[in-house]
């Protein structure tokens, strides 16, 4: 079909019935929850890549909504875009609460510490926003199960959708794409790996110990989930992705040794990931060392090897050999303080693009996205990893399922239910 200045015109519009309290031809206005590096970054890149208009923000600290606001205005500025308005601005433990209220969003954007992520999407999909909500779902096997309840309620009404952005690489969308189309044969077993230096924060001596580990909650097991939930997620995630399921088994270990920080984190693991046909996947991670930082993913099978980095190669040898163009160079030095907002150079230039491009037309288009099974699936994989570790037992799906620990991180004077 020829597409005509007019159909074009049209199909860029917003149906009104759509988008919530939008004109026809406006742009999604998105409020951001969380205003930390990554929550900041993303939202950026929501005004740069999809034309979506960030209306308002939500921060357990005012300076941290500052900070955005600064940042996004420029953004926003540079495409003619209007600043947000300081009466959208909210802060403390019920900004949630204003910011889901605010008729001035379409949808939100939650980047909240993990600790959160269930109640903040609960909140939002009844308060009828669409919802991108930062991996992963949950520190905790009944947060999951509230997280898919939320899903389930949101589907077929609004867009809901988590920050899981390699699936969107297009490097990797090609890879796998290959890897399901049999070009690996029959796969057998592999290696993933995470290895990541310490992410610095601010040793904040005059506050209280709530604030602090709220400020710095990357450090702290109880908000974050470990290393393995809240960073480490995203490999295995990827690993779901290209085996088609989810573990069955894992068994390992983890520790502390090695970091600096006043935290409680671990700075390794080590552990075994047992997928349905007898895949063995070998799994270790870091998050204390220097001089390096590299992720990688790698598939062995009949017909040949997959690799796949975060920078380059993203590649299979053997048989059916290809390799993904244009990568740039081989082990190239990762930016860490960039790196632990989500940025890196190479495999994943466009990741971040598309997720965002991908969640906002699927508001204006009216398809909308429900995919929280397979981040809800990818966290469950990764705390059962910690549970293993934790334990020094084996810990199959269905005992990590059955699980009723809820975590709670003891946070006085920050109260949900």
């Amino acid at each position: 079909m020829t597409t005509t200045r007019r159909t074009f015109i049209s199909s860029a519009l917003i149906a009104p019935h759509l988008v919530r309290g939008s004109q026809a031809n406006s742009a999604v206005r998105l409020g951001l929850l969380g205003c930390g590096g990554r929550g900041t970054g993303v939202a950026t890149g929501f005004i740069r890549n999809t034309g979506a208009r960030v209306t308002a923000l939500g921060d357990m600290f005012p300076d941290q909504l500052e900070r955005a606001k600064s940042r996004l205005d420029e953004a926003a500025g540079k495409l003619g875009q209007p600043k947000i308005d300081g009466a959208n601005l909210f802060h403390g433990p019920d900004a949630y609460k204003q910011l889901f209220a605010s008729k001035e969003i379409d949808a939100v954007y939650i980047a909240t510490p993990v600790w959160f992520h269930p109640h903040h999407l609960e909140a939002a999909v009844a308060a009828g926003k669409h919802v991108y909500v930062e991996k992963p779902v949950a520190v905790d096997i009944p947060g999951v199960k509230r997280a898919l309840g939320a899903a389930a309620k949101a589907k077929g009404k609004v867009s809901v959708t988590v920050g899981l952005q390699l699936r969107h690489a297009t490097p990797y969308v090609e890879l796998v794409k290959r890897i399901h189309g049999g070009d690996l044969g029959d796969i057998v077993s592999g290696l993933v790996h995470y290895y990541a230096g310490a992410i610095e924060r601010p040793a904040w001596p005059n506050v209280s110990p709530n604030v602090r580990r709220l400020r710095n909650w990357i450090h702290d097991r109880a908000i974050s989930g470990d290393i393995i939930v809240e960073q480490n997620v995203h490999v295995i995630d990827f690993t779901n992705w290209a085996l088609k399921g989810h573990p069955l088994r894992v068994s390992g270990l983890s520790g502390r040794r090695g970091r600096r920080d006043t935290g409680d984190c671990s700075s390794h693991y080590d552990l075994t990931y047992e997928y349905p046909g007898s895949i063995h996947i070998s799994f270790a991670s870091t998050q204390f060392i220097k001089g390096a930082w590299d992720v990688g993913m790698r598939f062995f099978g009949s017909l040949g090897t997959s690799e796949a980095h975060y920078d380059a190669p993203v590649q299979i040898v053997g048989d059916r050999p290809w390799e993904f163009p244009g990568l740039g160079p081989r082990g190239q030095v990762t930016n860490a303080q960039a790196a632990a907002a989500g940025a890196f150079t190479g495999a994943l230039d466009d990741a971040d693009a598309r997720k965002q491009k991908s969640f906002i037309a699927s508001i204006t288009s009216g398809r909308f996205l429900n995919d929280v099974q397979d981040g809800a699936d990818s966290t469950v994989s990764a705390i059962m990893g910690r549970m293993a570790a934790d334990t020094g037992k084996a810990v199959t799906w269905e005992e990590a399922m059955r699980s009723t620990v809820v975590v709670d991180p003891k946070l006085e004077g920050i109260k949900v239910t």
